[in-house]
C-alpha cells in the first residue's frame, strides 16, 4: 500500500510514491472541509435556479477538484494559454459545472461568479453552457459526447511528446515542454468504444505524462453500472499497459488524492489511471441513485442539502472569503511559472538559436516555411491515367518532410494511402522493438494508428487542440471506414480544429472488395457537415488544389476524397486555383454557335464519364455540352452570386446534370437531374461495378439526349421542383 489511501501496486510491483508530502495539518483541513462543504451547495444550488442540469458528479468529485487545482495542477489562471501550462480534460463533460467553479475559484478573470450563475439559463453571453466547450478560456477541448474527451487527453499527450522530444535538451537543462495532461472521465466513457482505443493506444506509446482519473460512482443514467458492465477496469486498464492507483474514499480524502496524483506525475514509464470511488450526489437525499445524476434536486431537497453540510438553507450561492483565499495563491504562482519559462526560452535562444526560431513560428501557430513551394506544380504530375490516391502522395509527402508540424498517420493501410515520405520516423515508445523492425521514437511523425479509426479521428482533435496550428494532423484509410470516424470528424469541426482526413478508394471503382468498402453514401454526410470541406479532385491538378484549400482552412477540418483506381489526367483543362473556388468550367461550349444545350457536372473519379458523355452527345444526338468541375460544394457557396450564375449558368435553358456514383442527396441545389448511385455497389472488378450501375457514356448520354429533349419541348421550368434521376439501372443483377 502507498500512502493514505492509495493503493499503489501495479504490475511491476509497489510504485516508489514521494515522501515528502506532510500530512495536511488540522487548520488546513478545516479550510478543505469548507471549501468541499460550499462547493457542493453551490452546485445544488446552480442546478436548482433554472431547474436543470447535472449535479451528482460535480458534487461527488469536489475532493478530487481540490487536490488537481490546489496541488497537482501547473497553470497560469491570468494566462489561460500559457504555453507550458499542464492540460485539463473533462470528458465526462456533462459534470462542467466541477471545471467552471473550479476556474472560478482560481481566479480566471472570465469565469465570474455571475457567469457561473448563467449556467443552463437563456443567457445568450454565457460562458457555462451545458458541456465545456474550446472557445471559452480555460477550456483545452470540447466534450460532451462520452470517450470523446479521453480520446483527445491521448492527443494532447502525445504532443507534448512530439515536442519535447523535437525540441528539449535536457543536457542543458532546457526542457521547454513538460507538462502533464489530465483528464476525468466517468462510467460511461469507459462505455464507449473510442475510449478502449484510444486507452491502448496510450499504453502501448507508454505515455507517462498522462493520467486518467476515474470518478468511480458506479451509477448511469439507467442505474447501477453493473446493470450493463461487470468487467474488472483496473485489470482492464494494467493489461492495456497502464499503471492503476486506487483512492477508496474520494468524498473527503484530499491528501490521498494528492498523494496519488503526484505519484502518478512522477511515472516514468506509463500513463496512470487512478480509480477514485465517489458517490454521486452526495448530501443529497438521492445520493448514490441514478436520480442524482442529471436534474435538479429540488427546493427542498436543496435546503435539506445545506443543512446537512452545515451551511444556512437561507442563502444560496454561498462562497466564504476563506475558500476563495484558498486558492488565492494560484494566481501569483501561475505568474511565476510563466516568467520561470520565458527565461528559460530566452536561455534556450542563445543556445540554439534554429531550433528556437523554429519553436516560436510552432508556438505562434505559423508554418516553419511557405508550403505553396512544396506542392508540385502541374508539370511535374504524370500525364498518364493515374489514382488520385497516388497523386495525394506526390503532393503530401514533400510537405510532411519539410514541415514539422505535420504528424501523418494511417489506419493500418500504409501500402494503399501512399504517405510514406522519404526519411520518415513512426512516434513510437523509443524502447520498442518490434518484431517487423520498424522503430521509432517520440520525435516521430508518422502514426500507426492500427484499425482504430474513430480514436485516430479524436486523437487528432487533441493533437491539434494542443496549442492552434503547432500541429496539423493527417489521418488516412479507406473512405468506407470514415463512417467509423465520423464522430471525431465532427467534434473537430465543432471545434473548429484544423486536420487533414485523407479517404482513399473512394467509389464503386474499389472494386472487388464489395459493397462493404464502397462508399456511395458517405459523402452526404460529409458534404451536410457543418464547417466541414469534404473535396474530391478529378486529377493530379485537383489534388493539388485540394491541399491547397485545406492548408488554407486554418480553422476547418478538410477530407481530401480519392480513388483506388485509375483517373484520366485532364491538364488542359483541370484547375488548382479552380478546386479554391468548389466548382469551375471544366470544358466550355462556344457562345457564338449558340452555347450549350445541357451543362454536365463531373465529380471525382467519375469526371471521365462526363467528358466522355459530352463526345457521344455531340456525335451521335448533336447536342452541345459544356462541363463543369465540382470537387467541394462547400467552397462553391462561398462564391459570389455572380461566379456561381456564370458557373452553372442558373438563367440559361440548359439543365444541369451531375454524374457522379453516389447517392444523390445534396445535388438537388445545383443540378436538374443526375446519373448516380440509388442501391449499395457490387463485388466486381472496377469497370465492371461501374458497367453494372449504368455509369458507362454510352448509356448516359441518350439519358441526357433524352432531358434536353423534353427541355426544349417544355421549357427549362418544366425541370423545377422535381429533381429527375436519368440512371435506369435500380437493382443490377
Amino acid at each position: 500500500m502507498g500512502p493514505t489511501g492509495v493503493n499503489a501496486e501495479s504490475q511491476d510491483g509497489l510504485i516508489d510514491v514521494k515522501k515528502d508530502i506532510n500530512r495536511f495539518s488540522k487548520e488546513h483541513d478545516k479550510v478543505i472541509d469548507l471549501v468541499l462543504r460550499q462547493f457542493r451547495c453551490l452546485i445544488a444550488d446552480l442546478c436548482q435556479q433554472f431547474n436543470g442540469g447535472h449535479p451528482g458528479s460535480a458534487m461527488g468529485m469536489a475532493a478530487i477538484g481540490i487536490a488537481l487545482w490546489k496541488y497537482a495542477m501547473k497553470y497560469s489562471p491570468r494566462n489561460p494559454d500559457f504555453f507550458n501550462r499542464d492540460r485539463f480534460v473533462l470528458s465526462n463533460g456533462h459534470t462542467c459545472l466541477f471545471q467552471y467553479t473550479f476556474l472560478h475559484l482560481t481566479g480566471y478573470p472570465a469565469t465570474t461568479l455571475d457567469q457561473l450563475k448563467s449556467y443552463h439559463s437563456s443567457r445568450s453571453d454565457s460562458l457555462c453552457p451545458g458541456h465545456p466547450e474550446i472557445e471559452h478560456p480555460g477550456i483545452e477541448v470540447t466534450t460532451g459526447p462520452l470517450g470523446q474527451g479521453l480520446a483527445n487527453a491521448v492527443g494532447l499527450a502525445m504532443a507534448t511528446k512530439n515536442l519535447a522530444a523535437t525540441y528539449n535538451r535536457p543536457e542543458s537543462g532546457l526542457s521547454l515542454v513538460d507538462n502533464t495532461t489530465w483528464c476525468m472521465i466517468g462510467d460511461a466513457c469507459l462505455q464507449e468504444g473510442v475510449a478502449l482505443e484510444a486507452i491502448q493506444l496510450a499504453g502501448h506509446w507508454r505515455l507517462n505524462n498522462l493520467v486518467v482519473i476515474y470518478d468511480n460512482n458506479q451509477i448511469t443514467c439507467d442505474g447501477s453500472v453493473d446493470l450493463c458492465n461487470t468487467e474488472d477496469v483496473d485489470a482492464k486498464m494494467r493489461a492495456c499497459g497502464w499503471d492503476v492507483l486506487n483512492v477508496e474514499d474520494g468524498c473527503y480524502d484530499v491528501e490521498g488524492i494528492v498523494n496519488a496524483l503526484l505519484t502518478a506525475k512522477a511515472s516514468a514509464k506509463k500513463p496512470t489511471f487512478i480509480n477514485v470511488r465517489t458517490v454521486i450526489g452526495i448530501g443529497s437525499k438521492v445520493a448514490g441513485d441514478a436520480k442524482a445524476h442529471g436534474a435538479a434536486y429540488g427546493a427542498e431537497d436543496v435546503r435539506s442539502i445545506k443543512q446537512a453540510f452545515g451551511m444556512n438553507p437561507d442563502e444560496h450561492f454561498v462562497l466564504h472569503d476563506e475558500v476563495y483565499g484558498f486558492f488565492r495563491e494560484m494566481i501569483p504562482r501561475g505568474e511565476e511559472l510563466e516568467r520561470d519559462w520565458e527565461k528559460m526560452v530566452t536561455e534556450y535562444a542563445k543556445e540554439y538559436p534554429d531550433l528556437h526560431a523554429e519553436f516560436m513560428a510552432r508556438v505562434e501557430g505559423r508554418f516553419t516555411q511557405d508550403w505553396t513551394t512544396l506542392i508540385p506544380r502541374k508539370e511535374d504530375f504524370p500525364t498518364s491515367p493515374t489514382p488520385t490516391r497516388k497523386s495525394s502522395g506526390l503532393v503530401c509527402n514533400p510537405l510532411a518532410e519539410s514541415l514539422p508540424s505535420f504528424m501523418v498517420g494511417t489506419a493500418d493501410l500504409s501500402p494503399s494511402v501512399n504517405m510514406i515520405w522519404k526519411g520518415k520516423v513512426d512516434f513510437q515508445h523509443p524502447g520498442l522493438q518490434t518484431s517487423c523492425g520498424i522503430n521509432g521514437d517520440y520525435a516521430g511523425r508518422y502514426i500507426h494508428w492500427g484499425v482504430r479509426e474513430h480514436a485516430m479521428a479524436s486523437i487528432s482533435n487533441g493533437l491539434a487542440a494542443f496549442n492552434k496550428g503547432t500541429f496539423l494532423p493527417v489521418t488516412s484509410s479507406f473512405f468506407m471506414f470514415y463512417i467509423y470516424a465520423a464522430p471525431g470528424v465532427r467534434m473537430g469541426a465543432l471545434q473548429r480544429l484544423q486536420a487533414i482526413h485523407i479517404a482513399t478508394h473512394d467509389s464503386i471503382g474499389t472494386g472487388e472488395d464489395g459493397p462493404t468498402h464502397q462508399p456511395i453514401e458517405l459523402a452526404v454526410l460529409y458534404r451536410a457537415m457543418p464547417n466541414v470541406l469534404y473535396i474530391r479532385p478529378c486529377d493530379s491538378e485537383e489534388v493539388a488544389g485540394a491541399y491547397t484549400a485545406a492548408l488554407g482552412a486554418r480553422d476547418t477540418p478538410s477530407i481530401i476524397s480519392l480513388s483506388r483506381q485509375a483517373v484520366e489526367q485532364y491538364p488542359q483543362h483541370s484547375s488548382r486555383d479552380g478546386v479554391q473556388r468548389g466548382a469551375y468550367i471544366f470544358i466550355e461550349e462556344d457562345e457564338t454557335n449558340g452555347g450549350a444545350d445541357v451543362t454536365l457536372i463531373g465529380v471525382g473519379a467519375e469526371m471521365c464519364f462526363a467528358v466522355k458523355t459530352r463526345e457521344v452527345l455531340r456525335q451521335r444526338f448533336g447536342i452541345r455540352a459544356r462541363v463543369v468541375s465540382f470537387p467541394c460544394q462547400r467552397l462553391f457557396d462561398a462564391q459570389p452570386v455572380e461566379y456561381k450564375r456564370q458557373t452553372l449558368q442558373y438563367r440559361s435553358n440548359a439543365p444541369r446534370v451531375v454524374i457522379e456514383a453516389y447517392a444523390v442527396n445534396g445535388w438537388e441545389r445545383y443540378a436538374d437531374a443526375g446519373f448516380t448511385m440509388s442501391t449499395f455497389g457490387k463485388s466486381l472488378p472496377g469497370k465492371d461495378a461501374y458497367k453494372c450501375f449504368g455509369f458507362d457514356e454510352d448509356v448516359i448520354a441518350p439519358e441526357v439526349a433524352k432531358l434536353v429533349e423534353l427541355v426544349r419541348r417544355d421549357g427549362v421550368e418544366s425541370l423545377r421542383g422535381e429533381f429527375r434521376d436519368l440512371n435506369p439501372v435500380r437493382h443490377p443483377h
